[in-house]
């Protein structure tokens, strides 16, 4: 159709806006000397409709209002203005460019030598100026009608301190779950059926991160290969759900499902966290293809060099976000507060969140980005988590974020696994990550749960191939296993990968166990890895972000071995919501609490005895036991109530060998009941003070002091007393 009438529009909201009678077009370009619109009919179209010269500039801001169109219409730019690399200016009015604030994707990028701004093959590289025509295959914005039943949904608002999170891919999750719809499996309607549900809620986690669902572009180097960017950290539009995992291409069914997905999610008690990548985007350094940001105008949006032709590189993806232009803040931020608003999440979690501090060079805290967090009514309510590094020099911030932020806590994953690999002078600081990491995060006015503490992630190994494999294998990955990180903090237990050897396997199973058990007893607030909580291996790939196969699918046919270890996680989930004193709001802080030997955390040797300086300081410090007092007079709940609480001892061995425990002294009525052990499915029944608790090699076990009634108290310790006697004699 030929659009009739265009009329001067707003400059703002910028994007598409459909107000029930028309649409306001609007997009930034400081350095443009014009903007068109390009209207296409279907996304099989080659060519434009219609190409419509926006009539108004206001504040930098090309804007036009199209009376006659409506949600569904598929729409994009070309900008004219110089095209001068060395300058950093890389218009090329040859090239249909996407929408940075399209919430709907209405047809994905082809890639094609069209794709990019200078002529490719040409030996001035990106000097050079592309002619072509790129309207057949460049990517479509559509526009979308936001209105959608919410029916009342609202935040959940799960305080930090009850969350778990479980971090999955949408089609990873459920592409092969014989319990999902097989019209569902591998789709944003695949998380929310009622199969997933009902594992989730067996599971006993509170909250879902989902990894990156802003649409994205499979790098055209993977797709010459016959993979694809799986992970999705290679984002095309800040504002649309991918389209990968709608149920069909339409974008606005893709929108609706996605809110669909939120809102049951929700009804289920389950929060939804969002994986967001706002330090770069997919279109590279100066050879990269010319697909939205670039040719909108490349130096308002991209950090470039002192030599403006080339982009600094935070991200070891070729370029960086410009955290000094106003509209690039005002984007990441429109784009926040677009999916709290609109599409109901509850949090997000910045990928490699360092670069977004970079104003000048340096990493700074007191960055305009947390600034314009910290101010903002909606964002600074929900959930912020910080994957606090980035590339670039200085960018590794653990414990360096502000308040309101936690944080991926690196060093608890790197502490947690050399200790149960059995490395030496692990024992202090093994303890400091138990406690929440007070050395982090209690100087800055953070509380425990600042910190998210994880063993496993999407990004290395699975926690199965942690403890099958000391070496990674990327094969897969088409790049000579020169690909992933070489520094995993791995033990294969005796054998490289698979194997058949049951002393290996017990081993790896205790291991297993051994992790997730110290991450649900640690304070802060545990993430978990999807596929961890039945013991999936990818085959030793650490970097699996090009598998979009079984490498990377969760299996649900579960051998005896899967679903042994998913029960044990079950039981330790459930352990640590019972528990208040694996809940704390507030650090230990080591104090009496009632009577000499009560503190609320005690430390403690095999022989029973409380830690020494010497015993820290000991390289060969493998064995220890933690106290956790349940009388916490300084935790109230919501309406102002002491908590009280089970009192817990936690009992570590990383040996390689079998120790006796001792009990600490407890009360003449008291007695411990072992209620985990990762070593035995039959721990002991009860335990008197002094009495030898057998920890087993490569096991962590938990004790609950138990208070029992008088008459049970005199049986059991006449019992003792028989055994005791009998074995005296027998000595």
């Amino acid at each position: 159709m030929a659009i009739q009438r265009v009329w001067p529009g707003r400059s703002a909201p910028l994007g598409a806006t459909w107000d029930g009678k028309g649409v306001n077009f609007a997009v930034f370009s400081e350095h443009a000397t014009q903007v068109d619109l390009c209207l296409f009919d279907s996304p099989l179209a080659t060519k434009e409709t219609d190409r419509i010269p926006l009539p108004d500039l206001t504040d930098h801001v090309w804007n036009g209002y199209l009376p006659d169109v409506k949600p569904g219409q598929l729409y994009g730019f070309r900008a004219h203005g110089p095209y001068e690399p060395q300058r950093g200016l890389r218009f090329n009015a040859n090239k249909v460019l996407l929408d940075p604030y399209a919430k709907g994707i209405g047809r994905d990028l082809t890639w094609t030598d069209a794709a990019f701004g200078y002529c490719v093959g040409d030996p001035s590289g990106d000097l050079s100026f592309d002619e072509r025509d790129n309207a057949a295959t460049a990517p479509l914005a559509a526009v979308i009608n936001p209105a959608f039943p919410w029916m009342g949904d609202k935040p959940l608002r799960t305080p930090w301190h009850k969350t778990l999170i479980y971090e999955m891919h949408v089609k990873g999750f459920s592409y092969k779950s014989p319990w999902v719809p097989r019209e569902s499996r591998g789709k944003y309607a695949g998380v929310s059926c009622e199969g997933s549900l009902r594992h989730l809620r067996a599971l006993g986690v509170t909250a879902v991160e989902l990894m990156p669902v802003h649409h994205h572009v499979d790098e055209r180097s993977l797709v010459e290969r016959g993979l694809s960017n799986y992970w999705g950290y290679n984002t095309l539009a800040f504002l649309a759900p991918d389209l990968r995992f709608g149920s069909s291409r339409d974008p606005q069914r893709t929108v609706n499902e996605f809110k669909r997905m939120v809102r049951r999610l929700h009804r289920n008690g389950f929060e939804v966290i969002l994986d967001v990548v706002y330090n770069h985007t997919c279109e590279g350094n100066q050879y990269g293809p010319t697909i939205s940001l670039k040719g909108l105008d490349n130096t308002s949006y991209y950090r470039v060099a002192d030599q403006p032709r080339y982009y600094k590189d935070y991200t070891g993806c070729g370029n960086t976000l410009n955290m000094q232009s106003p509209r690039v803040l005002q984007l990441i931020m429109d784009s926040l507060r677009y999916w709290v608003q609109e599409m109901h999440v509850d949090g997000f979690r910045f990928d490699l969140a360092a670069a977004l501090a970079r104003e000048l060079h340096d990493v700074d805290k007191l960055g305009a980005f947390f600034d314009i967090i910290h101010q903002d009514p909606i964002l600074s309510q929900v959930k912020l988590i910080a994957e606090p590094w980035d590339v670039g020099p200085g960018g590794y911030q653990v414990g360096n974020f502000p308040v309101l932020w936690t944080e991926w806590n690196g060093k608890y994953r790197d502490c947690v696994r050399k200790f149960w690999r059995g490395d030496g002078h692990t024992a202090s600081e093994f303890a400091t990550r138990l406690c929440g990491s007070s050395d982090l995060y209690e100087g800055t006015g953070r509380r425990p749960y600042a910190s998210i503490n994880f063993v496993t992630s999407h990004d290395g190994f699975s926690l199965n191939d942690l403890v099958s494999y000391n070496h990674k294998h990327n094969e897969a990955n088409g790049e000579n296993n020169g690909d992933g990180d070489n520094h995993n903090i791995s033990w294969n237990c005796g054998a490289e990968g698979k194997t058949d050897d049951l002393s290996v396997l017990e081993k790896r199973k205790r291991q297993k166990q051994n992790f997730i058990a110290t991450l649900m007893i640690s304070q802060g607030v545990a993430m978990l890895r999807s596929g961890d909580e039945f013991s999936q291996s990818q085959e030793g790939n650490n970097n699996a972000y090009c598998q979009d196969n079984p490498i990377s699918w969760l299996r649900w046919k579960l051998t005896d071995e899967e679903q042994g270890i998913f029960e044990f996680t079950r039981k330790a989930i459930e352990l640590w919501k019972s528990q208040p004193v694996l809940q704390r709001r507030k650090f230990f802080q080591g104090r009496m609490i009632r009577g000499e030997l009560v503190r609320d955390v005690l430390w403690l040797t095999p022989e029973g005895e409380q830690m020494t300086d010497s015993d820290w300081n000991k390289h060969y410090t493998r064995c220890l036991g933690m106290r956790l007092e349940g009388q916490m007079d300084d935790e109230i709940d919501d309406k102002g109530r002491h908590i009280v609480g089970d009192t817990l001892l936690i009992l570590f061995n990383s040996h390689n060998g079998p120790i006796p425990f001792l009990m600490p002294p407890h009360a003449e009525s008291e007695f411990w009941q072992p209620v985990l052990d990762t070593a035995t499915d039959r721990p002991l029944k009860r335990l008197l003070e002094q009495q030898p608790y057998p920890l087993q090699a490569h096991s962590l076990a938990v004790l609950k002091l138990n208070r029992p009634k008088p008459k049970l108290l005199a049986r059991a310790r006449s019992v003792i007393h028989r055994v005791l006697e009998k074995s005296r004699r027998s000595q």
